[in-house]
C-alpha cells in the first residue's frame, strides 16, 4: 500500500479544501494517506512517505507563504531527488506564477511530478476538487 502525506498551508480555507479532497482521492485508490500541516512535516519524516502533494496559497507577489510553508520546502526541497511529488493550491490574483516558480524549483530538485498540478482563483469549485481528487488518484 502506498503511504501517501497531503502537506498543505492555508490562509483563508480554500487550499484546506483542496488538501481534504487530495486525501479523499489518493484514499480511494486504496492510499494510506495523512492530511498533515507544514507545520506539522518537516524533512526529518520526508523518507517515510512514497509521495507527497503539497499545497500552498499564493501570498504577496505570487510567492509561497513565507513564514511557515516556505521554511518548511526550503528544508524539504534539497531532499525530494526521485520522489513522487504533486502540487495545488489557490490564488486570489496574478496568473499562476507561483505555481509555475513552484514547479519549476521541484524539476530543480530532480523530485517527479506526478501530474499536472492544480491552482484555482479564489475558493475552490467543483471542477477544482474533482481535479485535487484526481491529484490524490495519481500518487497512488
Amino acid at each position: 500500500m502506498n503511504k501517501i502525506a497531503i502537506v498543505y498551508w492555508s490562509g483563508t480555507g480554500n487550499t484546506e479544501q483542496m488538501a481534504f479532497a487530495v486525501l479523499e482521492g489518493a484514499k480511494e485508490k486504496g492510499a494510506d494517506a495523512v492530511l498533515l500541516t507544514s507545520a506539522e512535516f518537516d524533512v526529518s519524516t520526508l523518507n517515510t512517505y512514497d509521495a507527497i502533494a503539497f499545497g500552498c496559497p499564493a501570498m504577496g507577489a505570487e510567492v509561497l507563504e513565507e513564514y511557515e510553508f516556505q521554511p518548511m520546502w526550503d528544508d524539504c526541497e534539497g531532499a525530494l531527488g526521485g520522489k513522487k511529488v504533486a502540487l495545488f493550491g489557490s490564488y486570489g490574483w496574478g496568473d499562476g506564477e507561483w505555481m509555475r516558480n513552484w514547479e519549476e524549483s521541484c524539476s530543480t530538485a530532480g523530485a517527479v511530478l506526478a501530474c499536472d498540478s492544480v491552482i484555482c482563483n479564489e475558493a475552490p469549485d467543483e471542477e477544482a476538487l474533482s481535479a485535487c481528487k484526481a491529484l490524490g488518484a495519481s500518487l497512488v
